[in-house]
């Protein structure tokens, strides 16, 4: 009986003590302007850029330059098409096993790619690096998902924003070197205390609606809904890591052991702050050009509605009142007619205005390596000569690429952890498309290395293509057949039958 209040007392002092944590990066997020500058910049991203300015019925138009760079720029990092090998480094077994195991991996990470669809999130991932500073994804293991086979469960990842996410030490961005990582998100509170109930948490009652998670701004009271806290955390004797969730006043699911030896967060900074998990987003530092050319807009299209049209000044003495009707006789009383009135040419607006806003949203493209070529603003006749632009202009950005690859071989790393962990004896699909048992918890006493394949994008590379065989056909080094079989798909229709017909005439 005393073993179970001592662990009741327990209990409650740790999801006290996570809700403590929690508030302290929420304070900490609050102190560097985070969920300020998060919101300010998602606004400008979607053409938000007049929150908060009283315009009294004056233009308020948007010339949204920033969302183009910004897409541009997370389609030249996103582009390449990438892939997770792994390889066997030890020879603790035949060489023959390790490599069929290497297959086997390689064939179950290519099944977990596609399953979340990584090649669509990785863009979301860049992009909310770009817009906000920082980008995260989370991956977990659903013991109720339908694989399609024999084998049940599935490797999850989802993207999570970087006001969910809370480090433990918030001066060190290695995701594997914190103490602790907290993820909030908001559920309804129905929900949540159904399963603190079949968790068999002795409070599970005290779950109840809330305000709002702390950490966002846009939630509404009495919504139904209560913040979740899931903590991760690295045992100190174990080296492994534990999993708690909570409320604010009471406990969700008691710890346990996830058998996992890396943090199940991957964690992409856009451009780093020192001393600070969160990074510098793209767009933060791009708004001041993004508002002055909006500000210069506004006022040229005030000084266009006010003076851009002639004005009559005329004598009411003479003129009782003007008629404006195209044709109308206007009558006077007396007089010389010459000086009855006079027509106000408008004002002229300078030219400078224009000039200023083209170099403010050329500059900026500019700087970023998004240059008129880049941005296919050019006729494509020679590719070879855009190739190398776009690589060139891709250069800027070639570090926060490699920090992308890094963070994907670290996701595979992060996949293979929860095969060793999770999968055991599973219904696997080998290289040669057969289908066999395979124990994944061989995984545990073999050492296997991953390396990132990175292929070209697509469109670049069927540009490169399309030169090559042109040359090749021009040179008579191929005939047309085979120039149209090696014709990337989608260029010409009834492509099969335009080669039958040709190898027919050649035959005859």
């Amino acid at each position: 009986m005393n073993d179970m209040k001592n662990k009741s007392r327990d209990s409650e002092q740790l999801f006290r003590r996570v809700w403590k944590d929690y508030e302290s990066g929420v304070a900490y997020n609050s102190r560097i302007n985070l969920y300020s500058t998060v919101e300010n910049n998602e606004n400008f991203f979607i053409g938000k850029q007049w929150e908060g300015v009283q315009s009294n019925g004056l233009p308020t138009p948007v010339f949204n330059f920033l969302k183009r760079v910004t897409l541009f720029t997370v389609s030249s990092i996103s582009s390449s098409s990438l892939k997770i090998n792994a390889a066997p480094i030890s020879n603790a077994e035949p060489l023959n096993t390790d490599e069929a195991l290497a297959e086997i991996l390689n064939t179950e990470f290519d099944s977990i790619f596609e399953r979340n669809g990584i090649m669509n999130m990785i863009r979301e991932f860049v992009r909310n690096a770009a817009v906000d500073g920082d980008g995260a994804m989370h991956t977990y293991f659903d013991p109720d998902a339908e694989t399609g086979q024999k084998a049940k469960g599935a490797i999850r990842t989802e993207i999570i924003e970087n006001t969910r996410v809370f480090f433990g030490n918030p001066n060190d961005k290695s995701v594997q070197k914190q103490p602790y990582i907290i993820i909030s998100a908001r559920r309804m509170a129905e929900e949540v205390r159904e399963r603190a109930r079949v968790n068999g948490c002795p409070d599970w009652e005290a779950v109840m609606p809330d305000s709002g998670d702390m950490s966002v701004s846009r939630n509404v009271e009495g919504d139904g809904r209560t913040t979740v806290l899931l903590r991760y955390r690295r045992d100190r004797k174990t080296g492994r890591i534990l999993a708690y969730e909570c409320t604010k006043d009471a406990e969700i699911r008691p710890e346990w052991d996830t058998g996992l030896s890396l943090y199940p967060i991957s964690w992409l900074c856009w451009d780093y702050v020192q001393d600070c998990y969160h990074g510098q987003a793209l767009i933060t530092g791009l708004i001041p050009n993004q508002i002055f050319v909006n500000k210069l807009f506004a006022m040229a299209m005030i000084s266009l509605m006010t003076t851009a049209y002639p004005k009559v000044v005329y004598d009411k003495t003479r003129v009782a009142k003007w008629d404006s009707r195209v044709g109308a006789a206007i009558g006077i009383n007396g007089g010389d007619v010459n000086n009855v009135a006079k027509i106000i040419d408008p004002a002229a607006v300078s030219p400078q205005i224009s000039q200023f806003i083209e170099i403010a949203v050329e500059y900026t493209q500019t700087f970023l390596g998004a240059t008129p070529t880049a941005l296919g603003d050019v006729n494509p006749d020679n590719s070879s000569a855009i190739i190398a632009l776009q690589r060139a202009s891709s250069i800027p950005l070639e570090i926060t690429k490699q920090n992308l690859y890094q963070c994907i071989e670290e996701l595979g790393r992060i996949y293979l952890d929860f095969m060793k962990s999770y999968y055991g004896l599973r219904y696997v699909k080998t290289s040669s498309g057969e289908w066999t048992d395979f124990d994944f918890g061989r995984l545990g006493d073999m050492s296997m290395s991953l390396k990132l394949d990175v292929g070209a994008s697509a469109y670049w590379s069927e540009i490169a293509s399309l030169q090559t065989l042109d040359n090749l056909l021009k040179q008579g080094k191929i005939d047309v057949p085979d120039y149209l079989e090696r014709l990337p798909e989608g260029y010409i229709t009834k492509k099969q039958e335009l080669i039958e017909k040709l190898r027919s005439a050649t035959l005859q």
